[in-house]
């Protein structure tokens, strides 16, 4: 499994203001600061969740935060959307993952798409 994952942004005080509202409702918060040239974000103590100064990539990278449930994503998204990112998928069922695959996706700042995703059965 993954230690850490960092993500390029072109301005990182803006995108941390971004990723803390998008975050909160699944339990990140800064834990790490560098400078302005690095932010890290964790759900727990140690970060696990990078922003780092530079261009970002064209690609368009794509990183997925598990939440524990079906109104956890949905909260995740109301929250990013209100802190500037764009929508690129609202919460809802994704069967042709598999069939209690619940997501929501928005576009943050520099494009990165960023995902709330819970597997677990609707209780």
């Amino acid at each position: 499994m993954f230690d850490h994952l960092g993500l390029t942004v072109s301005d990182v005080a803006r995108s941390q203001r971004f990723y803390l509202q998008a975050l909160a409702p699944l339990g990140y918060a800064v834990r790490a600061e560098h400078a302005g040239r690095f932010v890290g974000f964790a759900d727990r103590e140690r970060p696990t969740f990078w922003l780092g100064l530079g261009a970002p990539p064209k690609t368009g990278t794509h990183v997925a935060f598990t939440a524990p449930d079906r109104a956890t994503v949905d909260r995740f998204h109301a929250a990013a959307i209100a802190a500037g990112g764009r929508d690129n998928g609202a919460p809802g069922l994704r069967p042709q993952y598999h069939a209690h695959y619940y997501g929501a996706f928005v576009l943050d700042p520099d494009g990165h798409n960023v995902e709330a995703v819970c597997h677990q059965p609707e209780r």
